[in-house]
């Protein structure tokens, strides 16, 4: 094992570089808002820097979502030059999670899911067994959504793309019917922090794991401590976390902010444009994946819950009267919830990890 801690911005995913490339798109995209004027519609100038985009007409919101699987492909074909497995019935559920999970964010409930399949040549959709697999998972996850499959777009991108890979993502529309289920960010401070538990590493840190797989003997068949392999763990698909917001809004709960922890890992605990402290008093206990990334990398505390979900999936923001109902909710999905913290006030925004001494200051969640 190597003595250097790794790090994901030294996987070749940094933050720092991107995201100061779309706030300079938000600055941009705002000019055009205008436009939904002439189908009697206006932006909702909150959403800009959110996960989803709102619009508004006279009686509902239109939420919009573009979003990719990343790399995690990239390991499920690995595992299956090695065994009789494509996994892509997982992977097709990454992608619809990566999307519709962003999409929730805001209240909106996805009603639409159109498929993004770039390739190099045709040659990918010769393996009839991958392709299968990955139409099984998109329907099956659309269900999961409780949404449709509206389409998609499957180019051929010869010299883009390396042979044999694929690049897979999506967007979604939905929609808020009832305008009092739109989460507005009006939290203060006493608000929880409801965490809903993850299942795995999700679909966001994978370049690290990637990484790691490469520095390992048996790469990605190296067996976790449980007897797992590594590769075949990393490809747990991700949660779906889209009843548990409808299932919520249904029981009238009043959800104050949503956040889906993807990219940035629990730093996303902070996007939301006001100044508070995010005080988290409990955490889930990370599954055995995250023991191994850590180890293996290594991987210190401070970058693991920077970047990855160190067990949480999503976050519902809600007054304390409230969690209970969160949480019943949320096992009723079968999933697993968490009081994990508080909201404080505070003249700038931090998320403090109090359980592993840990403070993620403004300045790393720079997005808007």
């Amino acid at each position: 094992m190597s003595e250097k801690k790794l790090t994901y911005a030294g996987s070749g995913v940094n933050y720092d570089a991107m995201d100061p490339f779309k706030k300079l798109c938000q600055k941009a995209a705002i000019t055009t808002a205008p436009n939904l004027k002439r189908y009697g519609l206006v932006e909702v100038p909150a959403s800009r820097g959110e996960s989803c985009y709102l619009m508004e007409a006279p009686d509902f919101f239109l939420g919009h979502v573009e979003e990719g699987l990343g790399t995690k492909n990239l390991i499920a074909d690995a595992m299956f030059a090695n065994v009789d497995k494509t996994y892509y019935d997982n992977i097709a559920q990454d992608t619809v999670a990566m999307i519709v999970n962003d999409l929730i964010t805001v209240g909106a409930l996805p009603f639409s899911v159109a498929m993004h399949l770039a390739v190099a040549d045709s040659q990918w959709f010769e393996c009839q067994k991958r392709v299968d697999d990955l139409i099984k998972g998109w329907v099956n996850a659309c269900r999961l959504a409780r949404c449709t499959w509206s389409g998609g777009e499957t180019p051929m991108l010869k010299d883009v793309i390396l042979p044999g890979a694929a690049m897979l993502g999506g967007s979604a529309v939905g929609v808020i019917g009832n305008k009092a289920n739109l989460i507005k960010g009006d939290i203060e401070p006493g608000d929880l922090i409801v965490i809903i538990y993850s299942n795995g590493v999700h679909a966001n840190g994978l370049t690290l794991c990637r990484k790691i797989a490469g520095n390992l003997a048996d790469g990605y068949l190296t067996k976790l401590p449980n007897g797992r392999t590594y590769g075949a763990t990393l490809l747990d698909p991700t949660h779906i976390y889209v009843p548990i917001v409808a299932e919520c809004q249904r029981e009238k709960i009043k959800i104050k902010y949503a956040v889906n922890v993807t990219g940035h890992g629990w730093r996303k605990l902070m996007r939301h444009s006001g100044n508070f402290s995010y005080i988290i008093e409990d955490i889930p206990i990370p599954g055995p994946i995250f023991d191994f990334i850590q180890k293996n990398g290594p991987v210190d505390d401070q970058e693991a819950y920077g970047n990855l979900n160190m067990g949480a999936g999503f976050a519902l923001y809600v007054r304390p009267e409230d969690a209970p109902k969160v949480f019943k909710i949320a096992r009723q999905q079968g999933m697993d919830a968490l009081v994990a913290g508080h909201i404080e006030a505070s003249p700038t925004k931090k998320v403090v990890i109090q359980p592993k001494n840990i403070t993620f200051e403004a300045e790393s969640m720079d997005i808007r």
